[in-house]
């Protein structure tokens, strides 16, 4: 049950500006950290809870966080919400949730620890409560739960299931046993006060945005899809009225079937406050590293296009504009750490520079968070899977392993991290 005290904080917060709290807020199509504009290069760090969780993931954590740090790097997209048992493959296990309204408070106290340690470092956190995908569980287990029926699970050797899973999950919208379920975690967690600090989550300034889901779909349930955004975005809100929110969509995403997306009005809700999108130019067949020096000149023209259009759509919208994941494998589609990133560092050179050309020009592109950080940790081999008990990094457990992650031995990559995280800061002063 939601705490009383965090209902009375809720209200206090609602009509009392809480001392020297800064929590970040939007205005027109800028983030604010109080007076100064935040705009910034973060990354995708999903897994960041369960190095959280143990004395020995804490040890590689506060090191990964010193070296984003040291990089520049200040935003961090987490997943908050993990679901199944492990039993359960081709997902992170055992999740947060191992049966309905059943919490395992260790890893919950691994996010504690995550966020205390943010704050140390003045870093702030996107929050994601809900997948569309299988890595973390998601809807599809909601579903499961509620009627027992099978998920139709595509692997990393076999998608051809897929077309089956995204109509599967998105039978979440419209299911009502399944979205209770998903909205009791949701009270549970934002009404959480940290063990470390003794802080709510709902006072703390280091969560920036609680996000509804990795990459929901709407898919053949279009309706319910709205329906469930415009319904949870409001009960965050009512839960919590300091922090933002935001979707987690891929934007207009091209897909081979009818995903149900609207980039536009779905983000033009009243309790949405800022607008996401992700851009995948090897997953969308735009770039073959196999035949990179023929396909990256057309991947890159569209990338141009995808977020020029999802730009001019945030400034109509009057809304800031995240793009909250990219990324392309090493030369070669080569899965081994070693591997060389020529390829990789002059795509992400050509995102941190259009994200710098949008803060310049006072565009609605304010901020992006690569995909992904892999830190210290390894896969077991070179394009393995993973197993419970492996190092989590920035592939998840769906995809094979090495595929898209940034690790701590990059240095080409993480120079040139550093150098636009310092001009993105510096271009707003």
């Amino acid at each position: 049950m939601f705490r009383k005290f965090g209902i009375l904080s809720a209200l206090i917060a609602l009509f009392f500006p809480i001392f020297g709290q800064n929590f970040i807020e939007v205005k027109d199509l800028n983030f604010f950290d109080q007076d100064e504009v935040y705009n910034f290069i973060g990354t995708n760090y999903w897994y960041g809870l369960y190095l959280g969780a143990t004395e020995d993931g804490q040890e590689r954590l506060l090191n990964e966080l010193d070296q984003l740090q040291a990089r520049g790097v200040n935003n961090l997209r987490i997943m908050a919400a993990f679901e199944g048992t492990e039993a359960d493959k081709w997902r992170v296990a055992p999740g947060i949730q191992t049966a309905p309204y059943t919490y395992d408070e260790e890893l919950l106290k691994g996010l504690d620890f995550l966020l205390e340690e943010m704050g140390k470092r003045d870093m702030k956190a996107v929050l994601v409560l809900n997948n569309f995908w299988l890595w973390s569980g998601g809807m599809a287990q909601y579903v499961n739960w509620v009627d027992g029926s099978d998920i139709p699970t595509p692997t990393p050797f076999d998608g051809t299931a897929y077309p089956a899973y995204t109509k599967y999950t998105a039978s979440f919208y419209s299911n009502p046993n399944a979205v209770r379920i998903f909205n009791a975690y949701v009270k549970h967690l934002i009404g959480r006060e940290n063990t470390i600090n003794g802080k709510s989550y709902i006072d703390d300034p280091v969560i920036m945005s609680w996000q509804l889901a990795n990459e929901p779909r709407g898919m053949n349930n279009v309706n319910a899809y709205k329906n469930w955004l415009t319904e949870t975005a409001a009960l965050i809100k009512s839960l919590d009225p300091n922090h933002l929110v935001s979707i987690g969509s891929e934007g207009n995403t091209s897909t081979p079937l009818p995903n149900g997306l609207d980039f536009y009005n779905d983000h033009d809700l009243e309790d949405i406050d800022y607008c996401t999108f992700h851009l995948w130019v090897q997953n969308w067949s735009w770039f073959d590293p196999l035949n990179a020096e023929k396909t990256y000149p057309k991947a890159i023209k569209e990338a141009k296009r995808y977020i020029k259009k999802h730009n001019k759509q945030a400034v109509k919208l009057n809304k800031p504009l995240v793009l909250e994941e990219f990324g392309i494998s090493r030369d070669l589609n080569d899965h081994n750490w070693e591997a060389n990133t020529d390829y990789r560092d002059k795509y992400f050179a050509f995102i941190f520079d259009s994200c710098l050309k949008s803060v310049e020009k006072q565009k609605a592109l304010v901020g992006c968070n690569f995909w992904a950080y892999g830190g210290s940790g390894r896969p077991s081999s070179p394009k393995s899977v993973w197993y419970p008990g492996d190092d989590l990094i920035g592939d998840p457990p769906h995809e094979f392993q090495g595929w898209y992650s940034v690790y701590d031995v990059d240095k080409s990559t993480l120079d040139l991290i550093q150098a636009y995280s310092r001009r993105i800061k510096q271009s707003v002063k």
